[in-house]
């Protein structure tokens, strides 16, 4: 088979044509000075991979110094041809199984799909490094997963498709899939207030702490409040985004007032919290109840057993490969579907110690 190499003005008119595919130019393309602009190529290249589409009857010619129309839409994207990329919350979540589920499951579906090169930890959970970072990238549309609010916000305004998998998205223009937990961590409170426990604590990670909490930290805190409890800065807890910041937190939380339980936002924080808490002795749920938003493979073998609020992730997955379906039809989707999760009671949750 005789192997055809694109020449750098065919990779352009690729490329012109997957963003007209996905939407970001709607009835006219822009003149060749904004786009020679916009993409750092020279004019010629510009006016060759411009003429390359208009042979292709992409884009309809209009004469001397007037801008080509863009063809009415003759059909579907080719999945090949819509370049789906993944942006991890950390390169630790290659390892979740969710994670990789989808990448598969987009993969049979026929997408050119995976996992971006850094992930949001990796560009310091910055909007602009972030922006910087998916500009220079290969054009396509975008699973950010767990984005803060800034983060899935400038995705919301982009001209590309984007979809938030778990994150700060509530009330933004972006499509979303999560599991709908609130429910369940009410349930979580209320059983803990009902065993005796008057000092709980819930440790999250840096963008779901500030500017303000996140949905799911901001129903720990009113559930907190509807309890007769207090609920403030003890009960959320502010800390370096780094492992020696995070064993700190939990030094100083157990220094003079300890929580007799505590809620984890991942179950990384959980298992760092549990085994440096046991090195001092301090176990669950003999001296703190342990709950954690979800497990992940290995925890399953813990013993005792982690009491966790679980998800399941395969609607989760469909419901974001059905996005790129829709997005490789031309359709405009941003809907925000979230599924129900519910409470799996473990032997890490057990009445408040009697010294509480």
């Amino acid at each position: 088979m005789q192997l055809h190499l694109l020449s750098h003005a065919e990779q352009v008119a690729e490329h012109l044509k997957q963003e007209i595919a996905l939407g970001r130019w709607k009835e006219e393309m822009p003149g060749v000075a904004q786009l020679k602009t916009e993409f750092g190529i020279n004019q010629v290249t510009i006016n060759v991979a411009l003429q390359l589409l208009e042979q292709e009857g992409v884009l309809i010619a209009q004469g001397p110094k007037r801008r080509r129309l863009i063809a009415p839409r003759r059909g579907l994207i080719d999945p090949q041809a819509l370049r789906v990329r993944i942006l991890l919350y950390d390169q630790q979540s290659r390892q979740l199984q969710h994670q990789n589920v989808l990448l598969d499951e987009l993969h049979q579906a026929g997408f050119s799909a995976g996992f971006a090169r850094k992930s949001l930890h990796d560009l310091g959970m910055n909007p602009h490094r972030v922006a910087r970072f998916v500009r220079r990238s290969t054009p396509g549309a975008w699973i950010v997963a767990s984005g803060s609010r800034e983060i899935l916000e400038w995705f919301s305004l982009q001209s590309f498709p984007s979809i938030a998998l778990f994150g700060r998205f509530s009330g933004l223009p972006i499509a979303a899939s999560s599991p709908r937990a609130g429910n369940t961590l009410i349930q979580v409170v209320r059983k803990l207030v009902a065993m005796g426990h008057h000092r709980i604590v819930m440790l999250s990670r840096e963008e779901r702490r500030q500017p303000t909490p996140a949905l799911f930290e901001q129903i720990f805190l009113d559930e907190l409040k509807a309890q007769g409890l207090a609920a403030g800065s003890y009960n959320l807890p502010d800390w370096e985004d780094t492992p020696k910041g995070f064993i700190a937190c939990v030094d100083e939380l157990f220094r003079h007032t300890p929580p007799s339980a505590l809620i984890f936002g991942e179950p990384r924080l959980m298992a760092t919290a549990q085994l440096h808490l046991a090195r001092r002795g301090i176990l669950s749920p003999e001296h703190v109840s342990m709950v954690c938003s979800n497990i992940t493979t290995g925890m399953d073998w813990y013993q005792p057993a982690v009491t966790h609020i679980r998800w399941d992730h395969r609607p989760v997955v469909k419901r974001v490969v059905n996005w790129a379906k829709n997005v490789a039809q031309g359709k405009s989707d941003k809907r925000q579907i979230l599924f129900e999760a519910e409470l799996v009671e473990g032997g890490t949750m057990g009445p408040a110690p009697k010294s509480s």
